[in-house]
């Protein structure tokens, strides 16, 4: 049977017709007439209340040349007084937690410097809030505004997030009102980034807009599961690498500045370090996942937990150890007087440990090493964000009771301390055992601002 080959070019190109429409509808939701489409509309109309947005206004002192102090100089010059303070202002998000009480839950980059912080509502009403506390080293702040028919979110469980779980980043950026964007939850327990002191981000691709930190990462039902705070990005904007601080840690962190106005830091009394493809051979293991303990402070949790300088800590209350910032992490965002379970690696066995977190970097409660002289003192390590860490070996005085023989000999908080009688200390456990059961008058090598100077306590 003879075809033209128009007609056939015609029938062929009818049936690719049909079957791409054929092809579109089935790609279609069905029954589109008497159901509604898959929306994220519905749990958002709840939950959008409660993320404010948040306006602050500051002052910062203006660095200035020293020489512009000087009276004389700014005379013989003929230079004009210059003001030493500036307004600052700062736009940013937050997440009404507790409607009750009026708490807002924020990042601490938000409202730094803040003299004034004015809330203002999804529904136009504005608020002036006060500072319940802040905690630069999670970068989390707790505010407060009067509590009169506020809409708070209700949280989940941060610790059961999974990789792959649907997430949604919601903010309240430069008043413009709500902003929502998708995604999922692309990796947990982020440390290691540098920008926070202690961190345990969630990673999302959801996109973390400009002005929409301290604004709420949420699930599927509307549950709050972490607090907006930062984006990784070369240019400014968003590539798709976000991070959120886990609810559980930022209530965790609110609890504490709401009962003490601070956060106690965990303390167990070790130092640790990476380990190297070197080390890993040398003690017989066969990733370099984990940390290798350097030294255990005596009479400290660890020393009583039985942990020994050569072990290696694989995992910390069963999350696993990366490397030694994992260890200071995991420590330092536990409360003080929670359970700590260590699981460790010690000449090829796998031994389990425990003990409690103590209060952080001081002296008192160790007995056998507090000299009488320094009652009332509390000194601690040269942390990372110390100015001075690196260029400065020694411990630096974290507190000085008013009135204490420490005190009326000129030892202040903040001073840097250097050697004791002498003697070169580099960290805490050196400069206890310097001080530890010496009879007579210490001298102390300090290092204050821009000067040093010795100083005898008696």
């Amino acid at each position: 049977m003879f075809i033209d080959a128009k007609r056939l070019n015609t029938v062929i190109i009818g049936i690719f017709l049909f079957l791409t429409s054929s092809l579109v509808m089935a790609a279609l939701p069905q029954l589109l007439a008497d159901k509604e489409l898959p929306s994220l509309a519905p749990m958002l109309e709840k939950i959008t209340p409660a993320v404010v947005n948040i306006a602050t206004e500051g002052r910062a002192q203006i660095r200035q040349n020293p020489l512009f102090a000087d009276p004389f100089f700014r005379r013989f010059f003929n230079i004009p007084n210059q003001p030493r303070i500036r307004k600052t202002q700062s736009l940013g998000s937050g997440v009404i937690v507790d409607a009750k009480r009026g708490l807002i839950l924020t990042n601490n980059h938000v409202i730094a410097n803040a003299v004034q912080i004015t809330v203002t509502l999804r529904d136009g009403r504005q608020l002036v809030a006060e500072i319940i506390g802040t905690d630069p080293e999670t970068d989390v702040a707790v505010i407060k505004v009067p509590a009169e028919n506020l809409t708070e979110i209700k949280h989940a469980d941060s610790d059961k997030l999974r990789v792959g779980d649907f997430v949604v980043a919601i903010g309240n950026p430069f008043g413009l009102g709500q902003t929502v964007t998708s995604g999922i939850v692309s990796a947990l327990s982020r440390s290691g980034l540098g920008i926070e002191g202690y961190e345990d981000f969630i990673q999302t691709d959801a996109s973390i807009n400009p002005g929409n930190s301290g604004g709420a990462l949420v699930n599927l039902r509307g549950e709050l599961i972490g607090i907006n705070t930062a984006i990784f990005s070369q240019s400014g904007g968003n590539i798709g690498i976000g991070f959120a601080i886990p609810i559980n840690l930022a209530l965790q962190i609110t609890e504490q500045l709401i009962d003490k106005g601070k956060v106690e830091r965990g303390f167990i009394g070790i130092d640790v370090q990476n380990i190297t493809a070197d080390l890993a051979e040398a003690f017989g293991i066969n990733n370099q996942q984990g940390a290798i303990v350097n030294s255990v402070l005596p009479n400290s949790p660890a020393s009583e937990a039985g942990l020994q300088p050569g072990d290696v800590i694989v995992t910390i209350n069963n999350k696993k150890v990366k490397n030694a910032g994992d260890v200071r992490n995991y420590v330092g965002l536990l409360p003080v007087g929670k359970k700590i379970d260590f699981e460790i690696i010690r000449a090829g066995k796998r031994i389990k440990l425990t003990t409690k977190v103590a209060t952080g970097r001081t002296m008192t409660g160790k007995p056998s090493a507090v000299n009488p002289r320094l009652s009332g003192v509390t000194v601690g390590n040269i942390e990372k964000d110390h100015p001075y860490y690196g260029k400065i070996a020694g411990v630096v005085v974290v507190d000085v009771e008013r009135g204490s023989d420490a005190w009326r000999s000129g030892l202040r908080s903040g001073d840097l301390i250097s050697s004791v009688n002498r003697v070169v200390v580099k960290d805490l456990q050196g400069f206890l055992k310097a001080i530890d059961k010496k009879k007579g008058a210490l001298l102390f090598r300090i290092v204050r601002g821009n000067t040093a100077a010795f100083l005898v306590i008696k």
